[in-house]
């Protein structure tokens, strides 16, 4: 078991393969501080880090400056209002209207394994593979208990944490902020990682110095948005992809959420992450628990790339579920750059029939197939057939779709409601809205209001009776819209504030109810793209449509954004129509292929009506997809070169687990004249082993390709690449 306590020292210490975690108790008072986190140690006698023994020493010693001792002491989960003027992970009023909180540590249990998080998605656990650490804390005051939860998944070098917090008094408490995490250590100095965009530019990484005071993210739409990611990563000076320390944290969640960094007077950083707090009020009252999502904490080593593999593993082994958990992905042609609103089931068949004959496996019907959907203003909650568009209605379509030995898939956005429709014209009351203000609207629609269990189940019987009506092997879930103007009719003013977290549980519920009522159904999760691209999702499904944008060139930082957390086969990547409908630039239709396949690989174009050159490539692009999916897969990877640094080139590489086979992507952005060809440093290669470059007989010893490096040759061209699969001889 990776937790031991040694209770002469009063030490908790949490190991996994190559960390360590120390947290440790210091005076009468029981303050519960952290020690140290990073690589591995053998020693736990690390008690003088709490630097209790520090003038202005601890309260019992020197009561006197008790504030003084508070505002310095690295504490394990801060509260407000007691002297530690740092951010606070929890932050409370009493029914009084107070908001001070002080805990100390009551007791702790360690167990095999971990436990569910009521509500929320959440790490599982595998047998022998994880144990957990609860230390009960305690404001007698409030009669406040707060248990703090540390799962330790030795194997993949991650921690899980996340709080259960109980009122065990008479009165309300009302929590104003419960961070999932918080960790207190000296500054090194840090720099702070995190990935940023837009729409169409999703998950961009950013590098800064971490500066004296508060820096951090957040999200306040409802999701967890184009503009900012719930991770960050904090490096030490000098670390690079791979070298030097790197801790990392996300979360388990796809609303709302803030991930900071602050660096205070004594040059020492208090990290945290968790729900955002600025639309967050709960009222917690007697005997009820409120938890808080996972945050997923990691340290590295080896740099970038050692966070980048935990990270990988941890999420293919203890986040990813279902059918399709380490299975290949069919490969499917979605029509909505095809045709939009524009089409019937003759034009689907059309697009079936020619896809079929290329081999590819499964027609997805995007919007546009229920109500009166002829754009995007209207029909929205309203799904039944448009018997208009789909003569002979689902089931006809889908067994013509079948007869020619495709699967098919279908999209819904259930999350959402048009005010142009027959469901709100019934229940307008179940649209987000504050009273007497017209709610501001996106894409012509309204957010449902899923914190009513009434609004899910409406929903939910919906989607059901589609579901039911016909062999549908795979379900895009989409929310094309940001949370605004937060009110609902369902809930009392005083508790409006927790409408925002009240609906990412309804959400979450909802799609549990998908996966476990229609177990074999593929489901990908998309949000206007890549808005809700993050683990809580990927709890529910194996994989999340990536960005909007579908161009070559920019899917390239795109991609590497994702891949610095997320495995490969999780990001929905398509080969689409050129120019390309985002951003209008025209890509050789190979190159396409090259970077869709460093994803699930699909279509999104018209295939009846593309170049006849472009048409040729399908079969060969389908015939890599099945030859090295496995690899891509499964594979460890490797970011080797980034076109977003250099400008002119991208690289990336995808090595099998027994180092005998590895896959090399390179994308040449610029070519021109004078280049010549460069030699890439590989990775992850057997240093004894020899490789063969397939095509090729000449062979190299792993170690060469690693520390001398393979020989590129200049493509001749702008948005070219390239394929090198080496296998071991």
């Amino acid at each position: 078991m990776g937790i031991t306590y040694f209770e002469q020292d009063r030490i908790f210490k949490l190991d996994t393969m190559h960390t360590s975690y120390l947290i440790g108790l210091a005076d009468e008072e029981n303050f519960l501080g952290h020690l140290f986190y990073g690589r591995r140690i053998a020693e736990h006698g690390l008690a003088c880090f709490l630097r209790t023994e520090e003038k202005p020493f601890v309260p019992s010693k020197n009561e006197r400056e008790r504030i003084s001792f508070l505002d310095a002491f690295p504490m394990e989960y801060p509260t407000h209002g007691i002297g530690d003027y740092r951010e606070a992970a929890l932050r409370v009023r009493s029914k009084d209207g107070h908001r001070v909180c002080s805990l100390s540590y009551v007791s702790h249990v360690i167990f095999q394994g971990k436990k569910k998080i009521p509500g929320l998605p959440a790490s599982f656990a595998g047998e022998g593979n994880c144990s957990t650490l609860e230390i009960t804390c305690r404001d007698p005051h409030l009669n406040l208990t707060v248990v703090l939860s540390y799962s330790v998944f030795e194997e993949t070098d991650v921690i899980a944490r996340h709080v259960e917090i109980e009122n065990e008094g008479e009165d309300i408490v009302i929590l104003e902020k419960a961070a999932s995490m918080s960790l207190d250590m000296d500054n090194r100095p840090f720099e702070a990682l995190t990935l940023h965009g837009s729409w169409a530019r999703e998950r961009h990484a950013e590098r800064r110095k971490l500066g004296t005071g508060y820096q951090g993210i957040t999200s306040r739409r409802g999701e967890s948005g184009h503009q900012d990611h719930p991770f960050m990563a904090l490096l030490a000076e000098g670390a690079t992809r791979e070298s030097g320390d790197v801790y990392g944290v996300q979360l388990v969640y796809s609303g709302n959420y803030d991930i900071h960094a602050e660096v205070s007077q004594f040059a020492s950083v208090r990290w945290q992450a968790g729900l955002e707090d600025e639309d967050f009020c709960w009222m917690l009252e007697p005997g009820q628990r409120f938890y808080t999502p996972e945050a997923l904490l990691t340290f590295s080593h080896t740099g970038l790339d050692g966070m980048t593999k935990n990270y990988h593993s941890f999420i293919r082994q203890h986040i990813i579920r279902g059918k399709y958990k380490d299975r290949k992905r069919p490969i499917l042609i979605n029509n909505w750059e095809a045709t939009y609103f524009d089409f019937d089931t003759k034009k689907l068949l059309s697009i079936a029939e020619e896809a079929s004959k290329l081999g590819i496996e499964m027609l997805v019907m995007d919007d546009g197939w229920f109500g009166k959907r002829n754009w995007d203003d209207s029909s929205l909650g309203d799904w039944q057939v448009n018997e208009e568009k789909l003569q002979g209605g689902l089931s006809a379509l889908v067994e013509e779709v079948n007869k020619l030995g495709m699967k098919f898939g279908i999209w819904f956005e259930p999350e959402m409601i048009s005010p142009d429709s027959d469901l709100y014209r019934t229940h307008p009351d179940w649209a987000i809205a504050v009273p007497g203000r017209a709610p501001g609207m996106a894409r012509a629609q309204l957010v449902l209001d899923f914190s009513r269990p009434e609004v899910v189940d409406g929903i939910w019987k919906q989607m059901e009776a589609v579901l039911e009506s016909a062999n549908i092997e795979y379900v895009k879930w989409d929310m094309n819209r940001p949370l605004s103007d937060l009110g609902s009719s369902a809930l009392p003013p005083e508790r409006q504030g927790e409408l925002a977290h009240r609906y990412m549980l309804g959400v979450y519920e909802l799609q549990e109810r998908l996966v476990t009522r229609f177990p074999d159904i593929l489901l990908e999760n998309c949000s206007g793209g890549g808005a809700r691209f993050d683990a809580g999702m990927l709890y529910y499904s194996p994989q999340i449509w990536c960005s909007d944008d579908t161009d070559a060139i920019e899917r390239l930082a795109i991609q590497e954004g994702t891949a610095m957390l997320y495995p490969l086969s999780t990001m929905g990547a398509h080969v689409s129509d050129c120019p390309n409908h985002a951003v209008g630039r025209t890509t050789p239709f190979e190159t396409r292929g090259y970077v869709a396949l460093a994803g699930t690989f699909g279509y999104e174009l018209d295939v009846t009506r593309i170049p006849e050159e472009d048409r040729a490539q399908i079969p060969d692009q389908i015939a890599l997809y099945h030859k090295y999916n496995d690899l891509i897969r499964q594979g460890e990877y490797y970011r080797i070169a980034s076109a977003s640094e250099n400008h002119l080139y991208d690289c990336w590489q995808v090595v099998s687990a027994d180092q005998k086979e590895s896959l090399v992507t390179w994308i040449q952005v610029l070519g021109g004249a004078g280049r010549r060809s460069r030699f890439v440093r590989l990775k992850g290669l057997a240093p004894e082993k020899r490789y063969r470059v397939e095509g090729e007989e000449r062979t190299f010893s792993g170690d060469s390709l690693m520390y001398a490096g393979l020989q590129i040759p200049d493509l001749k061209g702008d948005f070219v690449g390239k394929l090198i699969h080496l296998v071991q001889v």
